[in-house]
């Protein structure tokens, strides 16, 4: 995605509502899918400002500033300091990929996975959106309550299953839930799903 304002992909402006985000996604996704014979770019595309918007919607990811128009001019650039930039260590750049990548692999194809993940939703919170067998929109109550994204991809006969997470509006707990503790929650019920219970 280029550095355009990603609402502007979907024809919002910044004040648009979540709600408003996800609906606009799933009318372009419609006609953009590959699978529905669109254009794969153009819907990574879409899945990009989807990500933008939803990360600026819940505060988890600022938006870049939207460029001036022409008629206005830009604002006068700050002169640059000549400190040198800080290299950050190779764990520091793990930790940060670790922490905006969370998923997980099912030994199943996606349409499998998406049932697993529908049982298990079933004991921990409750459907918000659904596009089967590739993404599943929810509100969890456990680890504690947060709202989730599950995009499914197939992945060498099986499926890996990324995940988003984001705070619910009016949660007073003061520590977030985290996206690995949701992840572990997920293998450990889907691990589960799959054993025969004593």
């Amino acid at each position: 995605m280029t550095d355009a304002d990603p609402f502007a992909v979907f024809g919002l402006d910044r004040s648009a509502s979540l709600v408003e985000v996800r609906a606009a996604r799933r009318r372009l996704a419609f006609d953009l899918h590959p699978d529905r014979g669109g254009d794969a770019a153009a819907m990574q595309q879409v899945n990009a400002a989807f990500d933008a918007c939803v990360g600026h919607l819940t505060g988890r990811r600022p938006l870049p500033p939207t460029a001036p128009s022409p008629a206005e001019p830009s604002p006068a650039a700050p002169r640059p300091t000549r400190q040198a930039p800080r290299t950050r260590s190779r764990r520091e750049r793990w930790r940060d990929l670790e922490r905006d990548l969370p998923s997980f692999t099912v030994n199943a194809l996606p349409a499998e996975t998406f049932e697993a993940l529908l049982v298990v939703l079933s004991w921990i919170g409750e459907l918000l959106d659904e596009e089967p067998p590739y993404l599943l929109e929810c509100h969890l109550t456990e680890p504690g309550p947060c709202w989730c994204r599950l995009d499914i991809v197939p992945d060498a006969g099986g499926s890996t299953v990324s995940l988003t997470v984001a705070r619910v509006e009016g949660d007073a707990n003061p520590e977030p839930v985290t996206a690995e503790a949701v992840r572990d929650v997920w293998v450990e019920l889907l691990n589960r799903l799959g054993r025969p219970q004593p």
